[in-house]
């Protein structure tokens, strides 16, 4: 699966699950080349979310509902994930 691929899938799991004003998703895989973990075929993302739904949770709750939503992503092509709401 190619980045662009994924990214349109966390888009539509996301704003189908969760009610998002805005989502801007950001490879950040680059970052990682080196590193002794860093496989291929699986991506480091960073998440804008704007989401009133998501604002009004606890930061951990929050991140929960986003890791249940993306469970099968996470556990097959998402290595690292960085979320940041507004």
């Amino acid at each position: 699966m190619d980045i662009n691929e994924l990214i349109a899938i966390i888009k539509k799991k996301l704003s189908d699950q969760i009610n998002i004003q805005s989502i801007n998703i950001e490879d950040k895989s680059f970052l990682h080349k080196n590193h002794k973990g860093n496989q291929e075929g699986k991506y480091h993302l960073k998440l804008n979310i704007v989401s009133d739904e998501l604002k009004s949770m606890n930061r951990i709750e929050s991140n929960k509902k986003i890791y249940k939503v993306l469970d099968k992503e996470l556990k097959e092509t998402i290595h690292s994930i960085q979320i940041q709401l507004s």
